[in-house]
């Protein structure tokens, strides 16, 4: 297992041992599915083999679909979520009041945080971190390559056949500064240590990274302008929460390096958008590798569309042929066999803080 020092325990798909079914079953899990019934990707947990003492009760994406009455009788306790609103969600905690767990499919839960699900006490949420962070420490690699060794130019090259040489840039010696030191930032630093770069990060509690052999300086949240004018590539991997949206503003960005990168796989709202747009028109920027945008999709009026120095993606870059499927079997043969046992959940999420 993955564990820093809060002694949480993070599930990683690359390290973790796979959970041992050996203990007694000392509880039941009767599983409510907020999702879509004809969703493949939850067929494990569908059509699968649950572990013993799990029931599927219901599967459903509104009100509607759920019989509250004969489902009460049954006293649901898990609900997991693929795909629904925080309002249906909390309109389920209301109506079910022995649900003690809420599995997110997803690592990020600014779909389903609110004020309700916080203040539910009795409620634990997890997630699926672990589940997507190796593609997404590849994308990283790959945009930071792209304007290392400025693939714009070379495809405008190769369409006008024009074989005239460059000088590039290399990636080992530069620095690669993590905004959101979690399971995604921290498989992106190793790559990038592999690559040979300086890793430095910025953290809400540096003293987690006491001892990271990955980073090379590790930064609190109030230092987020000293890791701006330090790297020379800035990856945004935080949630989004009430205290990372807007985090990366004009003056943030004012305080980066000049032809720094900027590379979010966060969400979009993490970045002012605008602000991240006039720096990319005036020089201050370098470029930009974006696989999330404040708006998705991508407004075709947008001015991204248009800048040759921002590499778009359509928020799939974590967007394996099995990487919804992987996520539902975590729920199922990980977390799943822990809750029947009485066991600590991998992926305890702080409801209020988002993460």
């Amino acid at each position: 297992l993955t564990m820093d020092d809060s002694n949480k325990k993070y599930y990683n798909r690359e390290t973790s041992i796979p959970f041992s079914s050996d203990g007694d079953v000392i509880k039941e899990a009767k599983i409510l599915s907020l999702g879509k019934a004809d969703d493949v990707n939850n067929e494990p947990l569908y059509k699968g083999r649950l572990p013993e003492g799990s029931k599927l009760l219901a599967i459903g994406t509104v009100m509607g679909d759920f019989d509250i009455p004969a489902l009460k009788a049954q006293e649901p306790n898990v609900i997991f979520v693929s795909s629904c609103t925080r309002e249906v969600l909390l309109q389920l905690l209301d109506a079910f009041p022995t649900i003690e767990w809420v599995h997110s499919r997803s690592t990020g839960i600014d779909h389903i945080q609110s004020k309700g699900l916080a203040a539910a006490e009795h409620v634990v949420v997890t997630n699926s971190k672990g589940c997507f962070s190796s593609t997404l420490a590849e994308y990283t690699l790959m945009a930071c390559a792209y304007f290392a060794k400025d693939l714009p130019r070379l495809m405008r090259q190769k369409q006008h056949k024009d074989w005239n040489k460059y000088e590039v840039l290399e990636l080992r010696g530069a620095t690669l500064g993590v905004v959101g030191y979690g399971d995604i930032g921290r498989a992106a630093s190793k790559l990038a240590k592999a690559y040979g770069m300086k890793v430095i990060a910025l953290r809400r509690n540096p003293s987690l990274s006491k001892g990271c052999s990955i980073c090379d300086k590790v930064y609190g949240a109030d230092q987020l302008n000293t890791l701006m004018s330090e790297s020379d590539y800035i990856l945004v991997a935080a949630p989004l929460t009430d205290i990372t949206r807007g985090l990366i503003d004009a003056d943030a960005i004012a305080h980066a390096k000049k032809d720094a990168v900027l590379i979010n796989v966060g969400r979009g709202p993490i970045i002012d958008e605008d602000a991240m747009i006039d720096a990319l028109n005036n020089g201050k920027l370098k470029g930009a590798g974006l696989d999330v945008t404040t708006l998705e999709p991508l407004p075709t009026e947008s001015p991204l569309w248009e800048l040759d120095n921002v590499l778009l993606s359509p928020h799939n870059m974590d967007v394996t042929a099995t990487f919804l499927r992987e996520s539902t079997e975590f729920f199922v043969k990980e977390n799943l066999e822990r809750f029947v046992r009485g066991v600590t959940l991998l992926n305890l999420v702080d409801k209020v803080a988002g993460y």
